[in-house]
């Protein structure tokens, strides 16, 4: 069996970066067992596999399983925390102690709804026409901030309903020591109050540089004339606004579906970084390879991403935050439109938050193309290189989705089927499915086979069929994605039988079989009734290899899960007078079903336990 290249921690600890952010564990079957953030990930992470360090029994478990690790850069701790807390309600992994559901960080939220808005903490973010700004992680912080924008910006902290109630009550005691302008009592107008409130959200903006020089000012002032006390009063708040200027680009509070798309490049090479959000949270990411001409332009590029990538991907966000705009944009957002079922919009940020977080995608792509550049070459060589050869090999261009199957069985007894799925060159698990052979007696692969691939396409067709009288654009269904290569376990007979239930459902997609030689190794394909031969040490013939090997796997994996549960018997149950003990008897002496078929009576009567009615049971059962 072909194994893929093994990860080397070693070497991959050496690319670690110094900076903050978040890493992922994952284990041998891929799925992610643990998520963390770290101040410096390059010192956080290597932690783990320094035997020298003390750690618990859990964490040693989890050491000892893990199989690779990623990791996303930000830009402070607070950011890593944020996203840490998203990804880890977004996966569970098992060895991260879950975080309650109602663990809540708290917001900075400004009432710009009202005719004179207020500046409150808020551990809700709600989906209305307010304000919102954090997540963060310092309660303490957010509250100094909050109060010290009272403080400079003299805004209202009451809750009273202005301009009704305007001089009904007098005013509070903030009016009184100079930290509000008493909206109340109509001292102020709603221009003049506006304009602080302009201010404030310039601060929480994060343009705070005017704020931050004006009270150094303040406390140079005061240290000068000896009012110590003042001057550690500005040097605290000073370090609250610093703490808390490290606003969270992590959550955003729109609440909405969104990928930022960002790339960078060299002369021949670039890597575009896909942040996903949902529902407000950044909950993954994932890169892309794309080699490109020196010529190129940078909107050239991403337009070919963008065309390809949601050519593929089953589900279309509401907003593109990209770069920079793709050639024939508008073109390109109708279309997105039409896949998504409601208008798409691509947006190319130019300040704020938005364009920070396009540029935390940028730094995450610059960091993958500097470190891993050689990694990802040989990793698309083997992936979607190898489907390239595939595809070339049988004449058919471009292949992206290929489907393979297998049949297990015991002697015949409880057949199961397996179908698997390679995208581009890689393993799609989520569309992985398993067969119970039902209408098939006895050890017949080709009927099994038959009865597994109709099934499969009917259940597709009648999926589709549903899904358009729902009204619902996406198809995206477990089985109306049809592959683009069906591939066989096996010779002409696999592949006829599979072309025959093409042809029965009126279905036209090109099929080929895996041949193997006499010592059970892959030799190559059965393509348009000609062995088409293939070079063993390309890359193509390895993922051949790789698919026929998790073809069989997991039949084989399903159908012993049945006879750990006891599902799968044994022809020997149906003699009569063999019980369970005779029958392990049997087994245990004559080692195969093929023996005792074969075995006389007399031969029969030998076995520990067996008298000559039994053996004469067994032997006219078989004849």
């Amino acid at each position: 069996m072909d194994q893929e290249p093994a990860f080397d921690i070693e070497e991959e600890l050496k690319k670690l970066p110094g900076q903050p952010g978040v890493y992922i564990m994952h284990d041998a079957r891929d799925e992610i067992i643990y998520v963390g953030k770290a101040v410096s990930l390059k010192n956080r992470v290597r932690q783990y596999f320094q035997s020298s360090r003390n750690k618990t029994a859990k964490i040693e478990q989890m050491v000892s399983r893990i199989a690779r690790f990623e990791y996303i850069i930000t830009d402070s701790e607070l950011e890593a925390l944020v996203l840490e807390c998203n990804l880890i309600k977004e996966y569970r992994p098992r060895y991260n102690t879950m975080l309650k559901d109602d663990k809540a960080y708290p917001y900075i939220k400004v009432t710009v709804e009202e005719a004179f808005p207020r500046v409150m903490v808020s551990r809700t973010m709600k989906k209305d026409r307010n304000k919102y700004f954090g997540p963060y992680t310092s309660a303490g912080a957010v509250k100094d901030t909050v109060d010290l924008i009272h403080k400079l910006y003299c805004l209202r902290t009451c809750n009273r309903n202005l301009p009704k109630d305007t001089g009904k009550e007098r005013p509070c005691l903030n009016y009184h020591i100079k930290q509000c302008k008493a909206p109340c009592q109509g001292y102020i107008t709603r221009e003049e109050y506006g304009k602080a409130v302009d201010e404030a959200l310039e601060f929480l903006n994060g343009r705070y540089g005017k704020l931050l020089k004006l009270l150094e000012e303040r406390m140079t002032e005061a240290s000068e004339r000896m009012d110590f006390e003042k001057a550690i009063e500005y040097r605290e708040l000073l370090e609250s606004v610093r703490k808390v200027a490290q606003k969270q680009k992590i959550t955003d509070s729109a609440m909405e579906d969104r990928d930022i798309i960002a790339m960078a490049r060299d002369k021949t090479d670039a890597v575009v970084q896909v942040f996903f959000v949902r529902e407000g949270k950044i909950i993954g990411r994932d890169h892309f390879h794309m080699s490109v001409g020196a010529e190129e332009e940078d909107r050239q590029v991403l337009t070919s991403f963008v065309k390809q990538f949601y050519s593929g991907t089953p589900f279309v966000p509401r907003e593109l935050w990209m770069q920079t705009e793709p050639d024939d944009s508008e073109v390109i957002t109708r279309w997105l439109g039409a896949r998504r079922g409601q208008k798409v919009r691509i947006v190319v940020p130019q300040k704020g938050q938005k364009e920070r977080l396009v540029e935390l995608a940028e730094k995450n792509a610059a960091l993958i193309l500097s470190q891993d550049k050689e990694k990802i070459k040989r990793e698309e060589l083997r992936t979607i290189g190898a489907m390239n050869q595939i595809g070339d090999l049988l004449g058919l261009g471009h292949v992206r989705r290929v489907e393979a199957y297998d049949i297990s069985n015991t002697s015949g007894l409880e057949s199961v089927g397996s179908m698997i799925v390679y995208e581009d060159g890689k393993p799609k698990r989520s569309d992985y499915r398993k067969f119970r052979i039902r209408t098939v007696k006895g050890p017949n692969d080709y009927a099994s086979m038959k009865e597994v691939l109709t099934r499969r396409f009917i259940h597709g067709m009648e999926e589709f069929r549903q899904l358009e009288e729902e009204g619902m654009d996406e198809k995206t269904g477990s089985f109306t994605r049809f592959p683009d290569l069906l591939m066989m376990d096996g010779g002409r007979g696999q592949v006829n039988i599979a072309l025959e239930v093409l042809r029965e459902l009126n279905l036209s997609i090109p099929v080929c079989g895996m041949v193997k030689d006499d010592n059970h190794r892959t030799r190559g394909l059965y393509y348009n009734n000609v062995e088409v031969p293939i070079d063993r040490h390309s890359e193509g013939f390895r993922l051949i290899t790789r698919i026929q090997d998790e073809a069989h796997r997991f039949a084989i994996e399903y159908h012993r899960s049945l006879r750990g549960k006891g599902q799968v018997r044994s022809v020997l149950d149906d003699i009569p007078d063999i019980g369970p003990a005779r029958r392990k008897a049997l087994m245990r002496r004559f080692r195969s079903l093929e023996a005792v078929k074969e075995a006389t009576v007399e031969e029969l009567m030998e076995t520990p336990g067996m008298n000559r009615k039994s053996a004469e049971s067994v032997y006219r059962f078989f004849r």
